[in-house]
């Protein structure tokens, strides 16, 4: 059948819910397909994140990498991760080509958010490219730790092992011989 296959209205009717609530939880019907709701943040888990920066130190806060992996722990926790649902997800993507694009832009869309809250706690300007890199960094653990988690073979809890993810990264960096700061 394929995405063409059928109207957002169908959807609405099949699933007994007016359009307006799709809406409010899906911005499209490849949102709907992929599972992927529109970002929401626990607004506690928010709270949290931000109230771990101090906005007036000219430092970035030492344990900014941390506060936001646990934020982003928090998301994944909602989640229905398993491999089962996982295999669905890319049997849906095999089908249907354009959703891996739909897919990859909500990754960029936390990513952006992310960076915006890390502003805002830091008390960065706008753009600030530590706050891009600092979301990226906690996003490309994200995705390794799902990678692991749904093929490794383990049973091991998700939030154990994107910390194990995020102290390997830890590790990384501190094994790099890092230029003082200046022209160089």
């Amino acid at each position: 059948m394929g995405l063409h296959g059928f109207t957002v209205e169908e959807v609405c009717e099949a699933a007994g819910v007016s359009r307006r609530t799709f809406f409010n939880y899906f911005a499209s019907k490849e949102d709907a397909v992929l599972g992927v709701t529109l970002l929401r943040n626990d607004e506690a888990a928010v709270a949290a994140f931000l109230a771990g920066g101090d906005p007036e130190s000219p430092d970035l806060s030492a344990t900014l990498l941390d506060d936001l992996a646990t934020l982003s722990i928090e998301r994944w926790s909602v989640m229905d991760l398993a491999p089962d649902t996982f295999a669905e997800l890319l049997a849906a993507v095999d089908r249907e080509p354009r959703l891996l694009p739909r897919l990859l832009d909500h990754g960029a869309a936390i990513e952006r958010a992310d960076a915006s809250l890390i502003e805002q706690r830091e008390g960065l300007p706008e753009g600030d490219l530590r706050a891009s890199i600092a979301a990226q960094v906690v996003g490309t653990i994200g995705r390794s730790t799902v990678h692991a988690f749904l093929n490794g073979g383990h049973d091991r809890p998700f939030a154990d092992l994107y910390r194990t993810h995020l102290d390997a990264a830890r590790q990384l960096l501190r094994s790099q011989n890092l230029l003082p700061e200046g022209p160089a």
